[in-house]
């Protein structure tokens, strides 16, 4: 699979085989909130494979502003594909059942108290999406091109933390972990078929709280 990775059904496929031979890790999250978030793999405006990544409204109680995939917390009785699919039509309108969902990667505790659940969704080329404007400031369509720039990840040290803190470069800005890692691991797995692992990376101390 190279680049410029045409959305097809060839891509699809490629995919689905990387994510069904990962060995996902499952955390128990004991004491965590559990939350969920959807890996939408739709095609851009070039027809080249891409996933949704969102500017959350700026009038939001919590991490306004900031980038995010579609997600938010599990609610009772529901499982991680079922809050993945019901928040990613809830922020971006767009409708997809169990039969799109390609698989699950690692599970990935924050510093804020959640277990974060991401979901591969494949939507297909040309998806309609229509952003909630209470939730969703922007939508980007973040290519796999993108995704593989030789420049990013990076990885920096903190005084608070003998952990790595990993960020990626989108476009001219950095996306910091939680949604960072996520993506690196769907780039490492989903894209390529690296079994990369990154629940030991770290987050920018904004984002502990």
């Amino acid at each position: 699979m190279t680049a410029p990775y045409l959305i097809t059904e060839m891509l699809r496929n490629t995919v689905s085989g990387h994510v069904t031979g990962f060995s996902r890790r499952q955390q128990p999250g004991e004491g965590l909130k559990h939350a969920a978030v959807a890996l939408v793999i739709t095609s851009n405006s070039a027809g080249e494979g891409a996933i949704i990544l969102t500017r959350r409204a700026p009038r939001l109680n919590a991490h306004a502003g900031q980038w995010a995939l579609p997600g938010g917390r599990i609610d009772r009785g529901e499982t991680g594909v079922e809050a993945a699919l019901r928040e990613m039509h809830e922020e971006i309108g767009l409708a997809a059942g169990p039969a799109n969902v390609i698989g699950l990667l690692d599970d990935y505790p924050t510093r804020s108290g959640y277990l974060i659940t991401p979901v591969v969704v494949w939507a297909g080329a040309n998806a309609n999406i229509i952003p909630n404007p209470g939730e969703v400031a922007s939508v980007h369509h973040v290519s796999f091109s993108e995704l593989n720039r030789p420049d990013s990840p990076v990885f920096f040290s903190i005084p608070e933390s003998d952990r790595p803190v990993i960020r990626v470069l989108i476009e001219d800005s950095f996306v910091h972990a939680p949604t960072a890692a996520v993506m690196y691991q769907f780039r490492e797995v989903c894209i390529h078929g690296r079994h990369t692992r990154v629940d030991h990376y770290e987050q920018p101390v904004f984002a502990w709280k």
